[in-house]
């Protein structure tokens, strides 16, 4: 569940336009606030209604893990092409376009009759999601002078952290009382809502002239990174030989793609960038520490409802202190990071964060509900310094020319590190989980040594901070 807001999108190439007044500028604020709201509602409220889905499409519910997946990999694979969407054609018609596309596969999502259609509809749902947040943030850029973007961006963010704090229980809601269909339906309104706004209040920005569009870098890229998630999915299924067969071929792409990329003068994703100590250093934090945490929100869905029995509304109110958490502490981050530093910050929290999921594994049927929430809390709390801190850090050293490719590099590695996260754990779940076994004790004991690992992980990725430059600004 990460937090909106990492800065992005560069400006140099932009053509100037005509000044927003105040009243323009607030109403656009309210339409970026909005789709936000809807995306981070929208990939949280799934986790709750996870079980549901599984019985009525008659799969198990470790099987939804691909639905969760695919959305997340989708927005990796795509968010490179929206700067340059945006760039080519304008902020108004991409962004129109990106809430179409997510409202259009929501309905689909929901008339999904089988867990292929499912997978297909969450993929275009990605595809939306992955141009409607970056060019959100690249409009607001466009629009705020330098000494308003901050204040600007908080308040057209915080909707997007209201989101995952009712998004579990909504789900809950929606499955147990309504249909698990209804998870996906809540969009339409929001989406046809926001269609009319942007025609009405998005101002149209655009490049006076665009780069060539990597496509071929794009291809190789976008095969390379899915062909390893399928893969990761063989694992997970125990099809070796299929893991073999689809993991290699992939990983020659991701290969062939870096070698590629470091040799043209404008590749999708800029290697160069990796260059920059701070910035290599935040991406490789990221994705270790999401290695461990990424699976963390959907293996407590499953614990709640299928280890404890609890009902889905039940168990979206047990992971709801954790997102009251992360927005309550966003508040306070920046005077943490201030007071202590970078690297000191993310050493100790990046520790914390696995000594917290490590605690998970005292949870049993009988543990205090109280026990229970609070625990939830301090990992949001946790959670919300950590993915602040790393999604900042990468930004400290570049030049204001490379904001835009290190913003679109930032959030693909981002949902790449989720969803090997998300699959990481469902693997460490299915070795664990006994042959056969259907719910109850098993699934409890299986969550247990999952967490366990995963603790372990989480913090030995703590050591990949200690390399993060002093001179990183705080």
């Amino acid at each position: 569940m990460d937090q909106p807001g990492t800065p992005n999108l560069g400006v140099s190439s932009a053509e100037s336009a005509p000044a927003l007044d105040a009243r323009a500028k607030r109403t656009l604020l309210w339409l970026i606030a909005f789709s936000f709201f809807m995306q981070m509602l929208d990939s949280t409220i799934v986790n709750t209604a996870a079980p549901s889905i599984a019985a009525a499409l008659a799969v198990t519910p470790l099987s939804i893990k691909t639905a969760l997946i695919s959305y997340t990999l989708s927005l990796a694979v795509f968010i490179p092409l929206s700067s340059w969407l945006a760039d080519r054609y304008g902020t108004r018609r991409v962004f129109w376009a990106a809430i179409a596309i997510f409202t259009a596969s929501s309905l689909a999502c929901g008339l999904a009759q089988n867990l292929t259609m499912l997978v297909a509809a969450r993929v275009v749902q990605g595809f939306g999601g992955a141009m409607m947040m970056p060019v959100g943030r690249l409009a607001i850029l466009r629009s705020f002078p330098k000494n308003e973007f901050v204040g600007a961006m908080a308040f057209a963010t915080i909707p997007g952290l209201i989101g995952p704090a009712i998004g579990p229980f909504l789900g809950g809601v929606f499955s147990t009382w309504l249909s698990w269909r209804m998870i996906f339906f809540v969009n339409l309104p929001f989406g046809l809502v926001g269609l009319w706004m942007t025609r009405r209040h998005m101002p149209d920005y655009r490049a006076a002239s665009t780069t060539p569009l990597d496509l071929a870098g794009f291809i190789l890229f976008g095969l390379g990174t899915g062909g390893l998630s399928w893969a990761l999915e063989q694992v997970i299924e125990a099809r070796y030989a299929q893991t073999v067969l689809i993991g290699l071929p992939a990983i020659a792409l991701l290969v062939f793609y870096a070698w590629r990329s470091l040799r043209i003068a404008h590749p999708i994703v800029d290697l160069h960038l990796l260059r920059v100590p701070s910035f290599r250093i935040g991406i490789n934090g990221s994705f270790t520490t999401r290695l461990g945490v990424g699976g963390v929100y959907f293996l407590l869905t499953l614990l709640f409802q299928v280890g404890f029995g609890h009902s889905p509304v039940v168990a979206g109110l047990l992971q709801t202190p954790q997102a009251i958490a992360m927005l309550s502490t966003r508040f306070f981050v920046a005077s943490i990071i201030r007071h202590f530093g970078y690297r000191r910050v993310l050493v100790v929290n990046t520790a914390l964060a696995g000594l917290m999921i490590l605690s998970f594994a005292t949870f049993d049927a009988n543990t205090p509900v109280w026990r229970l929430c609070t625990q939830v809390f301090l990992f949001g709390m946790v959670m919300s310094i950590q993915y602040t801190a790393v999604n900042t850090l990468g930004f400290v050293d570049l030049a204001p020319a490379q904001a835009s490719m290190g913003s679109a590099m930032s959030s693909t590695a981002q949902n790449l590190s989720i969803s090997f996260g998300i699959a990481f754990g469902s693997l460490l779940m299915a070795v664990f989980l006994p042959t056969g076994a259907a719910g109850g004790e098993a699934y409890v004991g299986a969550f247990h040594a999952t967490v366990i690992v995963l603790g372990i992980v989480t913090m030995l990725s703590s050591a990949v901070f200690w390399r993060v430059p002093r001179s990183a600004a705080a």
